[in-house]
């Protein structure tokens, strides 16, 4: 048997209202990717977190190369070389990379001043040595997020971990970015390293991991070698029934334009235009997807549409209107719904309660207000349990759940519900499936389809290029902001789409 380098048996750990782990029992090898998947809610980030010491366990035993250890903070976990990158990335954005990794750990000269230089040549020492190519001087707020996540991992391996814990590693990456961390996993364990990474994504798992747990409802499921298991068998284990890996629908039958912009224009955080003389029309009864590499406009365009940035030049019309310079609030009541991308920015309250959340855009109406202004909270708890139910959100307390405390799948479940529930002429969803596990994409695919089929127009944003093509109607693909091609979903290939993604024309 090789050398387990992690062994944790019967872990339990119980929140009010929830058994987030009921006696779990879960094994890695040393020099292994070891892949921990599970539904939202399954107890997966629980579990890592119990190993890294952001909690401690209510019963069970930890093991960490064969000795039996308590671990009752990070600071332990980090003594043992064990290290973790969070799912939301721990930076100080005004910080430089040299600084964000060094936080907390800063070298000194023999005058006791902070010596950044060393800690420069030494991050861009291990930066070379695995291949990470970022730099030691840049600022958080100016590289990428793949980027930032790099700088994450260098962070653990500046401290010398060799047990690496990865929590939803790929959730906010481009496809082009997801290929390069799961290279940069290979590099690692080719040093040695030992790394755990929670995922959803099935075709992850076959790329990258030799081994795969599998958790549901937060009980251990089993273990399996990953060459040995197909997609469909791990989907089944995850959710407890098979899973339909395709989208079901039928040909749309658009009708009136909904939403029409006119050469639309609109600057980024830098002053610099992001959407350039972009037009495009979505009609009732369709989906319209918008593919294309993360950066090329894509967010302008949906936060410009959703009011949360100024039209710098163009229109954008409404069902004839045009909304180019209404308020967020008039856009909502005049029939546009919307997923943003970044759900914890734009998305939620995090400090609110579950059923808060879940009428922010309708708080002020009949009936979760009553005729003399007070809010009505029977009818407020109803329509949070009748939406828990319809969306399966996992919630310890229910409809008391503050946000905060739930897992990012269910949050994105929560946005999801409340926009979907407005039933909006337009909704627009940007990563809508981002971070959920495969059955809740499942059923996150089939409502979109049937806000369609109800003759809703839809315009959806992604960069999983089989969203776009299994969902979408009509491909819209964009390139410095600009539409390079409208083409139909079914003459469309992920080849064609990935060439105009890249600038070049449809011939």
């Amino acid at each position: 048997m090789p050398e387990p380098a992690i062994e944790m048996l019967g872990i339990t750990k119980v929140f009010p209202g929830i058994v987030a782990n009921d006696r779990i029992y879960f094994r890695v090898d040393k020099g292994e990717i070891h892949a921990l998947l599970g539904e939202n809610g399954a107890g997966k980030s629980t579990l890592m977190m119990i190993l890294f010491g952001l909690y401690e366990p209510d019963g069970g035993t930890i093991r960490i190369r064969g000795k039996e250890i308590h671990i009752r903070n990070p600071n332990d976990a980090t003594a043992l070389k064990i290290g973790m990158v969070h799912q939301h990335f721990k930076l100080v954005h005004n910080f430089t990379v040299a600084e964000n990794i060094v936080l907390g750990l800063e070298p000194s000269n023999r005058f006791g001043n902070l010596d950044l230089k060393t800690a420069e040549k030494r991050v861009a020492e291990i930066s070379a040595t695995y291949g990470l190519a970022v730099d030691p001087k840049a600022k958080i707020e100016n590289i990428t997020v793949g980027m930032q996540q790099r700088v994450e991992i260098l962070k653990i391996l500046y401290r010398d971990a060799d047990i690496l814990i990865f929590d939803e590693p790929t959730a906010v990456l481009t496809p082009q970015e997801i290929d390069e961390l799961l290279s940069i996993f290979r590099r690692l364990k080719a040093e040695g390293k030992t790394i755990v990474f929670i995922t959803h994504k099935l075709k992850e798992i076959k790329a990258a991991a030799d081994r795969c747990t599998v958790l549901r409802r937060g009980k251990y499921i089993d273990t399996v070698k990953v060459e040995e298991a197909n997609e469909e068998d791990l989907a089944e284990k995850m959710v407890g029934r098979a899973v339909n890996f395709r989208i079901d629908k039928e040909p749309a039958k658009p009708g009136d334009t909904v939403l029409s912009i006119r050469n639309l224009t609109v600057l980024g955080s830098r002053g610099i235009p992001m959407v350039r003389d972009l037009s495009l029309d979505v009609r009732a009864g369709e989906v319209v997807g918008v593919a294309g590499i993360d950066g090329n406009g894509q967010s302008e365009l949906v936060a410009a549409i959703a009011g949360l940035l100024p039209v710098k030049a163009g229109k954008i019309f409404l069902k004839g209107k045009d909304i180019s310079t209404e308020t967020i609030r008039s856009r909502n009541e005049s029939g546009i719904g919307f997923v943003p991308e970044d759900r914890h920015k734009h998305g939620l309250v995090l400090d609110f309660r579950l059923d808060e959340n879940l009428i922010l855009k309708s708080y002020r109406l009949l009936p979760f207000t009553n005729r003399i202004g007070f809010l009505n909270f029977n009818v407020i708890l109803k329509h949070a349990e009748s939406l828990i139910g319809d969306f399966d959100i996992r919630a310890g307390s229910g409809p008391a759940t503050p946000a905060r405390s739930m897992s990012g799948g269910n949050q994105q479940k929560v946005v999801i519900a409340r926009e979907i529930d407005l039933s909006p002429d337009l909704l627009i969803v940007s990563q809508p499936t981002r971070g959920l596990d495969v059955g809740a994409i499942e059923y996150i695919h089939s409502r979109i389809i049937k806000e369609r089929d109800k003759g809703k127009a839809v315009l959806l944003v992604s960069f999983e290029l089989d969203e776009i093509l299994g969902l979408c109607d009509r491909i819209a693909a964009v390139s410095k902001g600009q539409v390079v091609g409208i083409v139909d979903s079914s003459i469309a290939d992920e080849r064609q789409i990935g060439a105009m993604m890249g600038g070049i024309a449809r011939g």
